[in-house]
């Protein structure tokens, strides 16, 4: 066994007790996202507005991919693909 292998085993059980505090917490994580950009943009004076909108809609991104990443046919599943939404409707 590698020293990477040796790390993720070791490692495993940590991630999933993590992921599932996350789950248990998430709207609170939310709230604090939300709330450390308004914090940040208030102290730049609206300066980095859109970078700070797109980190933090990034950062709620990744919290969601890592606290659903166990459910089945979520992010973390390989049949988690959606159905693209429907087109147009045809012209008449």
């Amino acid at each position: 066994m590698g020293l990477l292998d040796n790390l993720k085993a070791k490692l495993g059980p940590a991630k999933d007790k993590v992921s599932g505090l996350a789950q248990q917490h998430e709207d609170r994580i939310q709230h604090g996202l939300d709330k450390a950009a308004q914090t940040v943009d208030k102290r730049t004076k609206g300066k980095y507005s859109d970078r700070i909108q797109s980190g933090t809609g990034k950062a709620k991104g990744a919290v969601d991919r890592f606290t659903h990443q166990n459910d089945p046919g979520g992010p973390g599943e390989a049949g988690g693909t959606t159905t693209p939404p429907a087109g147009p409707p045809p012209a008449s």
